[in-house]
């Protein structure tokens, strides 16, 4: 029915084009191109941009470095503020443009950088990505030197914030680590925080360990000393760069905040992939789908483009400020990623000398920090000179001289070989399985599962990441920094599990535990505590399962998917409850019939959301855990909570079920009084769309009139969907708007390519001005697709624009 519902759709307007899978339906669209000429410093040879009617550029030249020359140039042309302040902020630059607010935030952000040996860092990648890298620079930076020469307007967000874009160096591609995720520091302290308070038993309902662990607080460890904001130089060294009125310093309260954001996250920020083999297909050919959840922005995280020149072409989306691609296929193989929960950071606690706060203790001696004096350059104001600390672990985040303590990061950002996604770079271009898995040993951060498949027919999956080598600790908590808990070397790539042709005829992942029955997790210990819900998993393979003969159409629609496994769940427990107050009899008869799909237009999604993300895990947590930590622990993980209230244990009392129930009972009460009051007391009118939708604001917007305010906003525009279906919906438990989710949407026939379909939202372009700013929103929130064209005569068809480049002395 949903794919029925979509085809409809999909022959109503526009969109009715991109349903057909003959190059003749785009020649409508093609009949009014527009197209450009111009000369570009730096080319080497006469190249060609094609736009397509959805904003997707084609580029199309002589030589592989006048391919990254162009996305590199194309890039700016679309994106200039986004990348140019993506590189000032992970450089710490922004203080130099934006004033004497942002110096703290640059000295933080310096704190992340890699400081390696840059010969080892490229080498880590692979044979080309210097190169790249080089020729992609020099593509940004053409275009940067016409915008400050005056010839090419500066786009409209340098104008708002007057400032100007800055030249780029190869360097400063991957030298910026903070925008990549290594894990569970965030985790660490808040369990320290549990174990100090009441004990580390009273954690449980916090988050869930998979597979099944024990752990312990380390040796030496007092959990009391670790400072509440311990983290907040990470906070400031990770965050986006927001615009405002000045406001108050950040608070305790505020940092709070962060560290419950970024527990909430691991069920947030995430992924969806999955490939079927030609077998289970009604094609006979593989289909690979991809849809990776982050935070919702404007412009898009992700930028699509299409890359051609003699011996490579490829076509996905990767991030606009790195070369290649990250998502996609090259005519030969296909690929997509999702996070594979390797732990890949830690927080070391110091004993400083009585005598050199400067020093700490180190196995039988005190070692000297290092000291890293910078300059910040502060726009209307005199230049700062920071001092960075840093030990043999990583930066030092937070110091105490006075009770002669400091504590520091150890991440894997500080290896050769992490910058975040640049990766792909190597994997893009690789013709097999054999050459892809080559590649994939060569992948440091973020860890990934990467699945495949190729036009032999072949699929398969394989993560990747750099994975310490932990054998005295688990990561579980912060540890003393002296020398007994040091990470032994990296597991060998070899060591992670990994499919090739699985018998089922299908691999799928959604950040879920997928580490294989009897791995030795004692002797590999990849990570405890940040794997998803299953929940998203176990509907994509019910789904996979159901179907003998999977189709595209069933690709999209499992990627749009609302049903709730964790919705039946909770159905299950209160089907059988029942209740002699009238208002909480009709909460509870509304969820008993709901039938856990979250659809925009559904009542039960509305009440069930509500329920589960503000009242249920808070109401199990103040029956079953000390009260000294449950501020701490909060709205606990859904995941541990329904674990427990399936199987209820003696923190329950003797009467465990009847206790249970009455948790059960009241807490959805509570919701069903606060969903009352955000839409009102009849219950027939609830729509979960009317509380859940998604909104896309410009991060300049607070400085804009209120004409380019308007401009700068997509939406809103209704949504279903959730945190934990395949539908990936995250929202704001203040607002329940949708504040993260699937950015970018990939359906791939592996083989017929110019089927495959994909969609970016709100749009290709970072120009407010621009068709493309929001055209594909609407698209995205319907569940929608545009075509994601390949081959040159279907590009040809569905052309908007034509720049013809070539090179200028």
């Amino acid at each position: 029915m949903r794919a029925l519902t979509r085809t409809a759709r999909l022959t109503s307007c526009v969109s009715a084009l991109l349903a057909s899978t003959t190059i003749s339906a785009y020649a409508d669209m093609s009949s009014a191109v527009r197209t450009t000429s111009q000369q570009v410093k730096g080319l080497q040879a006469p190249a060609e941009v094609i736009v397509d009617h959805w904003g997707i550029p084609h580029i199309y030249t002589a030589n592989q470095h006048d391919a990254f020359f162009m996305q590199g140039y194309n890039a700016a042309r679309d994106r200039l503020w986004q990348i140019d302040l993506w590189r000032k902020r992970g450089l710490g630059l922004l203080a130099k443009d934006f004033g004497p607010d942002y110096a703290d935030q640059d000295r933080a952000a310096r704190m992340f950088l890699y400081r390696g040996d840059m010969d080892k860092e490229w080498a880590s990648y692979g044979p080309n990505a210097k190169t790249y890298t080089e020729a992609f620079v020099e593509g940004v930076n053409a275009f940067v030197q016409e915008v400050r020469n005056g010839t090419r307007p500066a786009p409209a967000e340098f104008k708002i914030a007057g400032t100007q874009p800055d030249l780029w160096k190869p360097e400063d591609v991957v030298r910026i680590r903070s925008h990549g995720l290594t894990r569970n520091m965030v985790s660490e302290v808040r369990r320290a925080q549990v174990a100090c308070a009441a004990g580390l038993d009273a954690d449980r309902l916090r988050t869930k360990f998979e597979p099944d662990w024990q752990t312990s607080v380390p040796a030496g460890l007092d959990p009391c000393s670790i400072p509440k904001d311990v983290l907040k130089d990470y906070e400031l060294g990770t965050k986006d760069v927001t615009f405002a009125a000045p406001q108050k310093k950040a608070s305790l309260d505020s940092h709070e905040e962060f560290l419950n954001e970024s527990m909430a996250n691991v069920d947030r920020i995430g992924s969806n992939n999955w490939v079927v083999s030609g077998s289970r297909t009604a094609t006979g050919r593989p289909i690979l789908a991809n849809d990776p959840h982050r935070a919702h922005g404007v412009p898009s995280l992700r930028y699509i483009v299409h890359l051609n020149a003699p011996g490579m072409s490829v076509i996905g989306a990767g991030e606009p400020a790195l070369p290649g691609i990250s998502i996609g296929h090259n005519g030969k193989i296909a690929f997509g990623l999702t996070i594979f929960a390797i732990d890949q950071e830690d927080l070391y606690a110091y004993e400083l000398n009585p005598n050199n706060a400067n020093q700490y203790k180190f196995r039988a001696g005190w070692e000297d920090m290092k000291v890293v004096r910078e300059t910040i350059e502060v726009k209307g104001g005199q230049s700062r000179t920071v001092d960075l600390l840093f030990t043999r672990h990583g930066p030092v985040l937070a110091k105490d001289d006075a009770k002669q303590r400091a504590f520091a990061m150890r991440s894997v950002w500080f290896d050769p070989g992490t910058s975040a996604y640049f990766g792909s770079s190597d994997y893009m271009t690789a013709q097999n399985w054999n050459g892809f898995l080559e590649a994939m040993n060569r992948w440091g951060a973020p860890s990934e599962n990467q699945v495949y498949a190729d036009t032999d027919g072949n699929i398969g999956w394989v993560p990747g990441g750099l994975t310490p080598k932990r054998v005295s600790y688990d990561g579980l908590m912060p540890v003393p920094g002296d020398g007994r808990y040091e990470w032994e070397g990296f597991i060998p790539m070899a060591d992670l599990p990994k499919e090739f042709n699985p018998s089922q005829g299908y691999f799928a992942t959604a950040n879920q535990n997928n580490l294989p029955p009897g791995y030795p997790i004692n002797e590999r210990r990849i990570g405890f505590d940040q794997w998803a819900d299953p929940a998203r998993f176990q509907r994509i393979t019910e789904v996979l399962q159901s179907k003998p003969k999977f189709t595209l159409a069933d690709a999209m629609n499992l990627q749009n998917d609302d049903v709730s496994m964790l919705g039946r769940r909770l159905v299950a427990l209160l089907k059988p409850l029942r209740s002699e107050d009238t208002k909480q009899r009709a909460a509870l008869e509304l969820i008993q019939g709901w039938d856990a799909t979250e659809s925009a237009d559904s009542a039960g999604a509305a009440l069930f959301e509500v329920w589960t993300s503000k009242h249920l895990g808070r109401a199990t947590v103040a029956a079953t855990t000390p009260e000294a930590a449950r501020a701490i622990i909060g709205n606990a993980s859904l995941s541990a909570v329904v674990d427990y209230l399936e199987k209820p244990d003696q923190a329950l009392g003797s009467e465990q079920a009847a206790a249970r129930d009455k948790v059960l009972l009241q807490s959805l009460s509570a919701a069903a009084d606060e969903v009352g009051k955000l839409l009102g007391d009849d219950m027939a009118q609830w729509k979960w769309g009317n509380l859940h939708q998604a909104e896309f604001n410009h991060a300049l917007k607070p400085l804009a009139d209120k004409a380019t305010q308007a401009q700068m906003t997509v939406g809103p525009l209704v949504m279903g969907g959730g945190n934990n279906v395949p539908h990936a919906a995250g929202y704001s438990t203040s607002t329940f708007k949708v504040t993260s989710g699937a950015s970018f949407r990939m359906v791939l026939d592996v083989g017929n390519w110019d089927d495959s379909r994909a969609i970016n939202t709100p749009g290709q372009s970072g120009n407010p001005y621009s068709p493309h700013y929001r055209d594909l929103a609407p698209l995205w929130a319907t569940g929608d697709y545009v075509p994601l064209l390949y081959s040159r005569e279907a590009v040809e068809k569905a052309a908007s624009e034509r720049i013809q480049l070539s090179p200028k002395s």
